[in-house]
């Protein structure tokens, strides 16, 4: 028995099959000062030897070709009809070969195969581009006897690649054609051979798991005699393998290192992977040698898995990403180890905290809105765990305020967040001006970036007492009236979407409602309530369609008694694009926006992905339609119609949207040109 070394390996020192040499010309001593023999019909130099060659590929270690250990039966073969195929192929090709008539640099070639099984798929593709040395220096200058070099080392590859896929007496050869203007094409001729099969699948070690484990395991691995010897596949049912294991409760399973035995007489392979299932435990406590940012308590109460509960590797990375999206902490480590207990294993959890101080600017300008400057303060830990203070304070054209507000993240269960938050502001819009102290809380379970939820809710109080100008009576005139309003805001959304920042299929489904009781000669009540959907198609790989809807009501009193602030608006970039924020809708005596009790939006626009910038520019033509009204039932009347076109960079965070919309049918004062900047698709 002698050992190989299996795909991405080097060979034996065995002869490979169907080689034949000759060392009668070998035997007569050499004279290390004899000159070297010219050969007519060569026409480049003699190598420099003083030249660094360029190196051969090395994929002992690319990860993207799976090793097996290999061992051979040493045969003698008698002469096939494989090996007498090879003989007529190089015969062939020696008559065909290209021969160069100069020595001058060859600057460009093609590369083509010949003879390659049907079944090959885009893998054998893909590794081949990033590991072929002619793919790699393509487009170098190069001679002939460099591109020859290339050829040679990309015949080998082929064959390694080859073994992969179960074709262990491939023969690769290459020849050079040229189609008279010295473009060469290197031709890689194959002859494939028959693919060979598994026979024996030992995996010695199983059985020591707790039955019936093994049974279940070896279902997983699903290799069986006479599939192909594919080493992809097979390093796949390893992987299957190892994943069961963890699954199933034992936290220290491990494989070894496959060995693969290849029988050329019989082209079967023999296939063995030590397998160490260790014992089967359950969930310990966690463990914290560093307990600055939280304790061991919060870590148990983050995760989904219970003291006593099976063991799951897949359970430790779910916790590792909810403690990563606390935003509190750089690096983390999860280790299982064994308990006091005999038969549990503890979580050992350790953390590097992140910086938690942030201070942060935005500067901006919208149509409508005018510019508007914002800076912040926050400490994301002042009140562990997880308890963040953030004070913030605007500066604009229409908005000036100041608040501080408190947040835990994972409050009394997990992703449940608490806030809370007091703000003093001055508005001054076109539909109104106020200046409010509001004062609200609220618990909420909602998407996040990492953890995107079918259900989402929330529920609160809010508190505010705003001194607001409004428009009364049939002159026209203007007043200044105080409110003092108490709210009971909530919501619950349904998301069977795709992505929370970029949906391509699926849909969304929210509803909003806010009983509110306003002071205000007399008390009296009302309700608002708003009801949002919307739909994802994608046509193609790179289209998609999407659809928008939105409609809204305040039922329980008169549009004139409901502070200005609390009307129904429309108009501006999460809405109707192409209109000024909050300009669609009844307008008073000097053209300013009054609001209503009832409004519809309706949206629909094509995201197409272009292929500029590696695919990450897309472009989004759009059209839009709403309409506000004073009555709180909605008649579908007078809609306002925006209509543009969007541009998209899909950054790794999330789409980058910048829309330029126009109003199809404007009413007097409103812009002809509206941009809007923002994060995330407009729905």
């Amino acid at each position: 028995m002698s050992s190989l070394v299996g795909p991405g390996h080097a060979q034996s020192d065995n002869q490979p099959v169907g080689e034949v040499q000759d060392d009668s010309e070998f035997d007569a001593p050499l004279d290390p000062d004899q000159p070297l023999t010219d050969f007519p019909d060569f026409g480049v130099e003699w190598p420099d030897l003083d030249q660094v060659a360029e190196p051969l590929v090395d994929d002992s270690e690319n990860p993207e070709i799976p090793a097996l250990t290999e061992e051979t039966e040493e045969e003698e073969f008698e002469a096939s009809d494989e090996l007498r195929s090879e003989e007529r192929l190089t015969e062939e090709l020696s008559l065909n070969e290209y021969r160069p008539t100069d020595g001058l640099a060859e600057t460009a070639y093609r590369i083509s195969f010949q003879g390659l099984p049907e079944n090959i798929g885009e893998t054998f593709d893909s590794r081949f581009e990033i590991l072929s040395v002619l793919e790699q220096y393509r487009g170098d200058d190069a001679n002939f006897a460099q591109i020859r070099r290339r050829a040679q080392s990309d015949a080998e590859l082929v064959e390694r690649l080859l073994r992969i896929e179960g074709y262990y007496d491939a023969v690769v050869q290459t020849r050079f054609k040229t189609d008279g203007e010295k473009r060469i094409e290197v031709v890689i001729d194959v002859q494939p051979g028959p693919q060979y099969e598994l026979e024996a699948i030992a995996l010695p070690g199983l059985d020591t798991a707790v039955p019936p484990d093994p049974e279940k395991f070896r279902d997983t691995f699903a290799l069986q005699s006479g599939a192909v010897v594919n080493s992809d596949r097979i390093m796949d049912a390893i992987g299957r393998l190892n994943i069961a294991m963890v699954e199933s409760g034992y936290a220290f399973a491990k494989t070894g290192e496959p060995e693969l035995e290849i029988d050329h007489a019989e082209r079967l392979g023999d296939l063995e992977v030590p397998v160490t299932p260790g014992g089967r435990f359950n969930f310990g406590r966690i463990v914290m040698a560093n307990s600055d940012l939280f304790d061991a308590d919060h870590v148990q109460m983050i995760a989904r898995f219970d003291p006593g509960d099976l063991y799951q590797a897949s359970e430790v990375e779910d916790l590792r990403r909810a403690l990563i999206a606390t935003g509190l902490v750089s690096t983390i480590t999860l280790d299982p180890v064994e308990a006091d207990e005999a038969g549990a294993v503890d979580i050992a959890v350790d953390v590097t905290p992140a910086p938690l101080r942030t201070i942060a600017g935005e500067l901006g300008y919208g149509t409508g809105e005018g510019i508007r400057a914002a800076a912040s303060w926050e400490h994301r830990n002042l009140f562990p765990p997880e308890g963040l203070i953030r004070a913030m304070a605007v500066l604009g054209t229409q908005e000036q305020s100041g608040s501080l507000a408190y947040r835990r993240n994972n409050y009394r269960r997990r992703d449940n967040v608490l806030n809370g938050r007091t703000a003093l502001s001055v508005i001054d819009r076109p539909a109104f001006q106020a200046q409010t102290f509001s004062v609200a809380a609220n618990i909420e379970r909602q998407s996040n970036l990492i953890f995107q939820k079918r259900w989402s809710w929330s529920a609160g109080i809010e508190l505010l007492a705003s001194r607001e100008t409004d428009i009364t009576g049939p002159t026209g005139t203007t007043a200044r009236e105080t409110f003092f309003i108490g709210s009971l805001p909530g919501s619950i959304t349904f998301d069977a979407s795709d992505d929370l920042l970029d949906p391509t299929r699926g849909f969304r489904v929210t509803g909003r409602i806010a009983p509110e009781a306003s002071l205000q000669d007399g008390s009296f009540f009302y309700v608002r309530s708003q009801f949002d959907g919307s739909a994802y198609f994608p046509v193609s790989d790179t289209i998609v369609l999407a659809g928008r809807a939105r409609f809204g009501t305040i039922t329980g009193a008169g549009v004139n008694r409901i502070a200005p602030s609390r009307r129904l608006y429309s108009g501006g970039g999460g809405s109707v694009r192409g209109y000024g924020f909050q300009s669609i809708g009844p307008r008073d005596a000097n053209n300013d926006p009054l609001g209503g009790r009832s409004l519809v939006e309706f949206s629909l626009e094509a995201r197409v992905r272009t292929g500029f910038f590696g695919g990450n520019l897309g472009i989004v033509p759009f059209v839009d339609a709403g309409n506000v009204y004073r009555s709180s039932t909605p008649d579908f009347s007078g809609l306002r119609y925006g209509a543009g076109l969007g541009v998209r960079y899909y950054s790794d965070f999330g789409p980058i949207r910048i829309d330029v919309g126009t109003p199809i049918n404007p009413q007097p004062g409103d812009s002809r040109i509206a941009v809007y900047v923002s994060l995330g698709q407009a729905f």
